[in-house]
């Protein structure tokens, strides 16, 4: 099976990729994750998304295109994977086709979370991480036993850059004005399954479980 999982920022991606690769044993691909592990590290591509990331803003298709790319072109390249954060412009879209077709994998579907851009807005402003452990909390929804204490080694939780309310209303504005054209795209071959993304965790894994059959 190869889905892409899309929606906007803070529609509950993460969380139901997890779900997803842990049930239905699909390798998950995050865009936002390689790029992160990229500016960490400080490699060129990192260096030259890290401004992009920290402003709310698209990394250039250009270097989100090469890096998904370079995955598929591995030896380990997955066969049954779930795309979360990507491709998230039309070209991008058309560009990872491509790249689908060379490997002899078309896609059976594209996952589509609908949530609004204020409940999108709460989920992301108030997310708080463990600078060491990496586990994710939520001021609101999941907040941790001590406020601001990370649960499993007492670090002091964080609000990541691209966490913050500036640049998490721009990114939400960057998104309804240039991903939301990758719907139709994909619609015109039938693979979109639109999935309500507010509510109970299991009643949308159910929903897309359903959608996917």
């Amino acid at each position: 099976m190869r889905i892409i999982l899309f929606g906007p920022p803070g529609s509950g991606k993460g969380t139901q990729a997890e779900l997803l690769k842990d049930r239905l044993k699909l390798v998950h691909i995050s865009t936002g994750d390689i790029l992160r592990e990229a500016v960490k590290l400080e490699t060129p591509a990192g260096k030259k998304a890290e401004p992009f990331m920290n402003a709310g803003k698209l990394a250039p298709d250009e270097l989100v295109n090469e890096m998904v790319a370079d995955r598929f072109r591995r030896s380990d390249r997955p066969t049954d994977f779930m795309m979360d954060g990507y491709p998230r412009t039309l070209a991008q879209a058309r560009f990872f086709d491509n790249v689908l077709r060379q490997q002899g994998q078309p896609l059976d579907a594209v996952i589509f979370l609908e949530v609004g851009n204020e409940e999108c807005a709460r989920r992301i402003i108030g997310r708080r991480v463990c600078p060491q452990c990496k586990r994710s909390y939520h001021i609101q929804d999941k907040p941790p036993h001590k406020p601001g204490v990370c649960d499993q080694d007492d670090a002091a939780l964080i609000q990541r850059d691209d966490d913050k309310e500036e640049t998490v209303r721009n990114r939400l504005k960057v998104y309804r004005e240039t991903t939301i054209e990758i719907i139709p795209y994909y619609q015109e071959r039938g693979l979109v399954r639109q999935v309500p993304g507010e509510g109970d965790i299991e009643t949308i894994y159910k929903a897309i479980a359903k959608a996917i059959q």
